[in-house]
């Protein structure tokens, strides 16, 4: 094919798994390479289309930057028919991918400001290429504060990210879990709990949410009450997407359509749309 000829958006590449590394009862971690070619770049905060030979395809987000590794790596839940059959493939399985889509986490544009990583549940995956890209250069940053919520102890993800992180002395991270047994001695409550007392300048400061949209509802608000214009808070958003280059309307948000438009996507342009509890 002429180089002159843009590839096809609707035609995958052949990736094969390279490894699979468990994360919770639910969840895994697919490292990805491709079978011919390079891998294209991507930003923090995209996603890919992965597609289950037979079964289907789905929205993943990138769960580790593209400085790492010269493949994509993705943390897949088992919550359905395709993201099923991805979380059982084997080392050496291949698998269908388009990508990368959508618009990133404004790292660039958080560089001399306080950054604030509120994430609820799995949706740290989608925040950590933002917080790796983060920490590479940390004297281009103000304070940095990760905040993660989860359900219990047992839903945390990337543990040993977050040990290695709360060592660092130029990182504040918080953990905390809805409910807990009596071995567990860190924070319970709400992640949007921890916001009032975490470090930062809502008037020079960037804050990036990602979880259910509930948590991110609260979150945005929590934020705005400590004093962030809506413009300097991004959320990624989630929608039920198919085409991923805005054509068939599946993941239409308002006037916006996720996959083109985002997921990343500032507060100031959705806050009518996130608080209509139906949508």
């Amino acid at each position: 094919m002429r180089a002159d000829i843009a590839k096809d958006p609707f035609v995958p590449e052949i990736y094969r798994v390279g490894s699979v590394r468990r994360e919770l009862a639910d969840a895994v971690t697919l490292e990805l390479e491709p079978v011919s070619g390079t891998r294209p770049d991507f930003r923090p905060g995209q996603f890919n289309m992965l597609y289950a030979f037979g079964v289907g395809e789905v929205a993943i987000s990138m769960s580790v930057g593209a400085s790492e590794g010269t493949g994509f790596v993705h943390t897949v839940r088992n919550a359905g028919a395709v993201s099923g059959a991805l979380a059982r493939l084997e080392p050496g399985a291949t698998l269908g991918v388009r990508g990368p889509f959508g618009t990133g986490w404004p790292v660039a544009e958080a560089e001399g400001r306080d950054v604030l990583i509120v994430a609820g549940g799995l949706g740290l995956a989608p925040l950590r290429p933002a917080i790796q890209e983060v920490l590479a250069r940390r004297e281009r940053f103000g304070r940095v504060t990760i905040l993660v919520g989860c359900r219990s102890p047992s839903d945390i993800l990337y543990q040993h990210d977050l040990e290695q992180w709360k060592q660092r002395l130029d990182v504040n991270v918080e953990v905390t879990v809805d409910h807990a047994g009596t071995d567990w001695h860190g924070n319970v409550g709400f992640v949007t709990t921890l916001i009032p007392r975490s470090p930062f300048d809502p008037d020079n400061a960037i804050a990036m949410v990602c979880g259910p949209e509930v948590m991110m509802r609260f979150a945005a608000s929590g934020l705005q009450k400590a004093g962030m214009p809506a413009g300097n808070i991004y959320l990624s958003m989630e929608r039920n997407m198919k085409c991923a280059i805005g054509l068939c309307g599946h993941c239409q948000f308002g006037p916006a359509f996720i996959c083109k438009d985002g997921p990343v996507l500032p507060l100031e342009r959705i806050a009518g749309l996130l608080a209509v509890q139906e949508i």
